[in-house]
């Protein structure tokens, strides 16, 4: 019997000394070209760094070609990068939209012909015979719907006018070939498309079938290998909208496919970082496990703000996405996913006044999922999204009040619900190859940005931008960019320290927000996350 336990022991610390001999060599010498849809932090620097924690170099354009909110992005200069800097890549992740038209905005806005477009489509088959033996994740998006009339400077002008009237148009349009109209909304149906301008919308229809028989094109060179993965992202949509029809229809066309080399989901800003994550997932020959729980309530069938699909719909296929394959045991799964929604299913907005720290019937039983899951040392990871676009400050108390904050391996809860899950599974597939302090470095990101700033300190500055001297606006800082930025930085290092215990022997210093967009929607932070040694009082990097 005790030669069995020998043997058994010896057996586990060798699995577990070449697990972490594997870890610490996996992205070593490897480099993965990466082209973004632009340049905000979370698509571009914070996807980066979960690539780069497991040791990969990861190749980007120069800034100056790369799409911001200034410049639409250069698609030709983009081309010419990739064939430069092809040579000794292990893998390509790419943009779609940025090689067709420079930048997710730009394909919204852009008046570029049919046959231009195909033409630029066209390059990534010379592109794969030119180097033929590089994997290519590809990654597009059709062209959002936005509900309102206020999207001026990343819509075409005259969405600032028309716009809501164009989301209801064409959500009825999706609900005709789905369900039918009822007599009123046959008659709202038919004033709709009296009231908006008949070129408008022509130009609008005509812009995204452009667009949509690219996507098409892109399914083709997935069958034929071109691309050895292609995930199509439907950008801020709804249950019935012109983004919903589009990707209805898409998924058909692709269906043959399979979700192990195409398919259709929800979202936009998180398709990098999960083709990121199967791009590493593949070149290490790793299929994580991953098993989902969600809250009470509503739980996975949660139909949440932005979206075109349940939640559970959205992270099953995040999973597949990033190269893993969804389980049933959690105590087989090397990732376990909690899903933070509300009892009722609702979703709500992160920055308003009713986002407050008194635990819901929701907060309640989905601590109880935590804790179990940590109590087992399951690798847990939260996509948090009972609230759009920043934290539930519930949670998050609740989280501090048991020590929970650091004992996780990943968090997620920035920007639309589908945004956070698959940012959240694309990050935290790896985290099985992190050390700890990788693994701290990649939360206190997110705690950062989506609880400190989107959830708290972003309503607090917005609601005192009127009263900074010069011009600007929570849409255009612009004069008053220096007071914000430095305002935030101030605040978010006060709400630190009363809200946020590090893990014995760290230190956070130097955190600096800044604005990149010149708009308060997103920020950029920067820290410095420092390793105290107690028993000698020294601080080290």
């Amino acid at each position: 019997m005790k030669r069995v336990l020998i043997f058994f022991t010896l057996t586990a610390i060798i699995i577990s000394l070449a697990t972490i001999a594997l870890a610490a060599s996996i992205g070593q010498g490897k480099k993965i070209l990466y082209i973004p849809i632009d340049n905000r932090p979370i698509t571009l620097s914070q996807t980066i760094a979960v690539a780069e924690k497991l040791g990969y170099e990861v190749v980007v354009p120069p800034d100056e070609i790369i799409g911001t909110n200034l410049s639409i992005g250069d698609a030709e200069k983009l081309w010419t990068w990739l064939n430069e800097n092809a040579v000794g890549a292990s893998a390509a992740v790419i943009s779609t939209d940025s090689m067709l038209y420079g930048s997710l905005v730009a394909s919204r806005q852009h008046n570029l012909t049919a046959d231009q477009i195909l033409n630029r489509a066209k390059k990534f088959v010379e592109f794969k015979q030119r180097f033929p033996n590089l994997p290519i994740y590809a990654f597009g998006t059709v062209m959002r719907t936005p509900r309102m009339s206020s999207n001026i400077g990343y819509e075409p002008e005259y969405y600032a006018t028309y716009g809501t009237q164009i989301f209801r148009y064409t959500a009825l349009r999706d609900k005709l070939e789905i369900n039918g109209l009822t007599r009123r909304e046959t008659k709202e149906f038919a004033g709709l498309e009296g009231t908006i301008p008949a070129n408008d919308l022509e130009d609008w229809f005509n812009r995204r079938k452009k667009n949509y028989d690219a996507l098409k094109y892109f399914v083709e060179l997935t069958r034929d290998y071109t691309f050895d993965y292609f995930l199509i992202g439907c950008d801020d949509s709804a249950e019935y909208s012109q983004t919903h029809l589009e990707g209805r229809h898409l998924t058909d066309y692709v269906a043959d496919l399979g979700k192990a080399r195409c398919q259709v989901m929800s979202g936009a800003d998180e398709l990098g970082v999960l083709m990121l994550s199967r791009a590493i997932n593949r070149d290490i020959g790793e299929i994580p496990f991953v098993a989902v729980r969600y809250n009470a309530g509503t739980g996975g069938q949660t139909f949440p703000r932005y979206g075109n699909e349940t939640i559970s719909a959205s992270v099953d296929g995040a999973i597949y996405a990033a190269g893993g394959f969804r389980i049933n045991r959690n105590d087989r799964a090397d990732f376990v996913v909690a899903v933070n929604t509300n009892y009722d299913g609702k979703t709500f907005e992160a920055n308003l006044p009713g986002n407050v720290t008194t635990p819901r019937r929701g907060t309640k039983s989905f601590m109880k999922i935590l804790t179990e899951l940590t109590n087992k040392n399951y690798p847990v990871g939260i996509i948090d999204i009972a609230y759009a676009n920043g934290a539930d400050n519930a949670l998050m108390d609740q989280l501090r009040i048991n020590d929970l904050l650091f004992k996780i391996r990943a968090y997620s809860g920035w920007n639309t619900p589908s945004n956070s899950s698959g940012f959240l599974i694309g990050e935290g597939v790896l985290t099985s190859w992190m050390d700890d302090r990788d693994v701290d470095d990649l939360l206190l990101t997110r705690y950062l940005d989506d609880w400190v700033y989107q959830a708290n300190v972003r309503r607090v500055v917005t609601d005192m931008l009127p009263k900074m001297p010069g011009k600007g606006s929570k849409g255009a800082i612009d004069e008053k960019m220096a007071r914000v930025d430095d305002l935030t930085s101030e605040m978010a290092m006060k709400f630190v320290k009363e809200n946020i215990v590090l893990p014995p022997g760290y230190l956070l210093k130097n955190i600096l927000f800044t604005h990149p967009w010149n708009r308060m929607y997103e920020a950029d932070v920067s820290f410095d996350l420092v390793t105290k040694d107690v028993s000698l009082n020294v601080e080290t990097d």
